[in-house]
């Protein structure tokens, strides 16, 4: 335990002899190895403490400054030992400043009454009138805002959930405001009721009201240039920077925020990247993307997402004003110029192109183009799971996740196939054939909620989807028996059975979390009872779930099995788990295929328009491949897909060969 003293006759003098002035030299204590030496030009009052100044900062450029106090005044602060404080043109009080920090060329850091330092600001997400929103807080994860924001059914749980929260508030509010060990605040105007954590940097920023900073070793958040931010708190690892403006705002971790952006009444979840454009009550769930200045995204839910430049989405018909709301599940996308009249909900890993206006629903049809033609919104289902893009997204999701911190807010489900998807492709084949018995094999268009399917989309939608169920199926029998020994047709139902009751029935997606609906159910159900009192149990809870995924998928598809290939999976033989395997290949090397074509596309002739400038068709080709990284079948992504065809008839043949023994 450090111990602290009162200043000695001999440093006050020392103190007073370069220019420091107290009204009360006794309220000041210093470390044992304090030297005044490091002290100068500086005004005290209140309570202070201060640690030693024994070490140097090396700055930018290899410019060397000793650690100290210089040109500064504090009022009520405690200063750990090796800081730099210098230049404060206004004064720092009321905080507490960790060892190695340094602060210079700042107006004033100030803590005034009781703070909470933004946990507990309310954010009116999805819908501007109010009635969704999310208090916002340190340890607040994609999943609990979900809940918190989107189950106004369960009124007596949501306001349990707000009185977590509010427990928490409690827990961090102070009349002292903190600065970590090893921040770097350097060339900022204005901080007030700001909460600092451990290497965080914050250089050159405007204002920051009533928020917090959070910051690890592990993962420093920067907080950069001209950056004004009121009643917010930004997570480890991310990065705000280049005129961001925020207001009542939570930015999750490793997000990227910049160039301009602005948001108000917004969430953004771990690695959201947004710049240029502007957000009003967006719920931005974990890798929602958009770069263009022109982009709006308002009043809606979006996750795994890239918005086009020009898109945007109506919340306001000039009634009752900006009530409407609008969600865009995982992976769905929008072109350039798009535009969505809210309400509207977009199924799973769809592509939104055009301007629609008919209040569309398309959930039940995942992995759909949504295309806009005079005035009339078309769908063509399914298409998307041959698209290049769509399986190119899957892959780099996992690869760009750039969180570092160890405690991980958001429990990220990267699966592209998954019973929230599979089980939509059961809707949507449903609903296509329903479409098809009612109108005729032969009608040319087919109408499903002012949106209209083409007769050639609708077939072909259903091959998509059944090509994708069995693809999916397939998967997860072979992950179950291919590390098992497997003898004879008991083996090979005691291999399958299942390892929970956990997983049957209908499953969601928490933004970024897939689970069954029934565990979601529980999680609320604890949280209303009280056997989920505070932030911490609840994120144990999500992820318990997250963790035990691939078990809870397993009860899913066993059941869908037997829906869908009429086999039950308590007295299958090998025979039949072999003729599911066989079509599993047919399926996924089908896919690979598709794929492949797709990806040619990128290759064509009219790919090439503009390249090899001022010259002829050899000086093109040249410059295409030396672009693109080489020939089609040189491309890296490419290789990649006819890789995967082998792999994966490998590994059927192989599992077709022990079951066959």
């Amino acid at each position: 335990m450090k111990t602290y003293s009162k200043l000695t006759a001999e440093q006050i003098s020392a103190l007073e002899a370069q220019l420091c002035r107290c009204d009360d030299w006794s309220l000041i204590e210093v470390s044992e190895d304090f030297n005044p030496r490091y002290v100068r030009n500086s005004n005290f009052s209140g309570h202070i403490r201060l640690g030693s100044f024994n070490k140097s900062f090396t700055l930018a450029g290899g410019l060397q400054k000793h650690s100290g106090i210089y040109h500064a005044t504090l009022h009520n602060v405690v200063v750990g030992d090796d800081c730099l404080i210098e230049n404060v043109g206004s004064y720092i009080a009321n905080y507490v400043i960790g060892d190695a920090s340094c602060i210079e060329n700042v107006t004033e850091i100030i803590t005034t009454g009781t703070s909470a330092f933004g946990n507990g600001v309310s954010v009116d997400v999805m819908n501007e009138t109010g009635g969704r929103e999310v208090l916002i807080h340190d340890n607040l994860s994609s999943h609990e805002a979900y809940i918190m924001c989107l189950y106004r059914h369960m009124p007596a749980m949501v306001e349990k959930l707000k009185a977590i929260t509010a427990k928490y508030v409690a827990s961090v509010s102070s009349e002292m405001g903190t600065v970590g060990s090893n921040v770097e605040i350097i060339d900022v105007k204005q901080i007030h009721n700001v909460k600092i954590g451990d290497y965080a940097r914050i250089k050159g920023a405007s204002r920051l009201c009533n928020g917090s900073i959070n910051s690890c070793k592990e993962a420093p958040t920067h907080i950069g240039m001209n950056v004004i931010a009121d009643d917010f708190i930004i997570s480890t690892g991310s990065e705000v920077s280049d005129g961001v403006i925020l207001t009542r705002c939570f930015v999750g971790q490793a997000c990227m925020l910049g160039h301009a952006y602005s948001a108000s009444d917004s969430l953004f979840f771990s690695n959201c990247q947004e710049e240029n454009g502007e957000a009003c009550a967006l719920f931005a769930g974990p890798y929602t993307v958009t770069h263009h200045k022109s982009t709006l995204l308002i009043a809606g839910m979006f996750s795994f997402m890239n918005a086009g430049s020009g898109s945007n989405q109506s919340n306001h018909m000039y009634k009752l004003g900006p009530i409407h709301q609008g969600i865009m599940e995982r992976g769905a996308k929008t072109t350039s110029d798009s535009y969505i009249l809210w309400p509207a909900k977009i199924g799973a890993f769809s592509l939104v192109m055009g301007r629609h206006v008919n209040n569309l629903d398309s959930t039940d049809l995942p992995f759909s183009y949504l295309i806009e033609q005079q005035g009339i919104s078309y769908i063509v289902p399914g298409v998307n799971l041959k698209s290049v893009g769509t399986i190119r997204d899957a892959k780099k999701w996992p690869k760009r996740d750039k969180r570092k911190d160890p405690n991980r807010l958001d429990q990220i489900n990267f699966n592209l196939l998954s019973p929230y998807t599979i089980q939509k492709m059961f809707a949507g084949i449903e609903i296509l054939e329903k479409l098809r018995e009612a109108s005729g094999h032969r009608a040319d268009n087919y109408y499903y909620k002012k949106a209209i399917i083409r007769n050639a989309a609708l077939f072909k939608g259903i091959h998509y989807y059944e090509t994708a169920i069995t693809k999916f199926l397939g998967n997860s029998l072979i992950s179950r028996i291919e590390n098992c020994s497997i003898h004879s047709d008991e083996d090979l139902q005691k291999a399958l059975r299942p390892d929970s009751s956990t997983g049957s029935g209908k499953w969601v997606d928490i933004s970024g979390l897939i689970a069954p609906a029934s565990s979601i159910d529980q999680i609320c159900n604890g949280i209303e009872n009280g056997s989920i009192a505070d932030t911490k149990s609840l994120s144990k809870a999500f992820a318990c779930i997250h963790s035990n995924y691939y078990s809870y998928e397993w009860t899913w598809a066993y059941d869908a099995i037997k829906r869908f290939f009429g086999i039950d999976p308590a007295n299958i033989t090998r025979k039949q788990a072999i003729d599911i395997i066989k079509q599993w290949k047919n399926a996924v090397v089908g896919l690979d295929k598709l794929i492949y074509d797709d990806a040619r596309k990128e290759f064509a002739l009219s790919a090439m328009t503009s390249f090899g400038a001022d010259g002829d068709k050899n000086r093109r080709d040249e410059d295409f491949a030396n672009v693109r990284g080489g020939t089609f079948d040189e491309n890296p992504f490419v290789q990649e897909v006819l890789d995967h065809i082998k792999r994966k008839s490998a590994l059927g043949d192989a599992m077709i060969a022990k079951l066959s023994k």
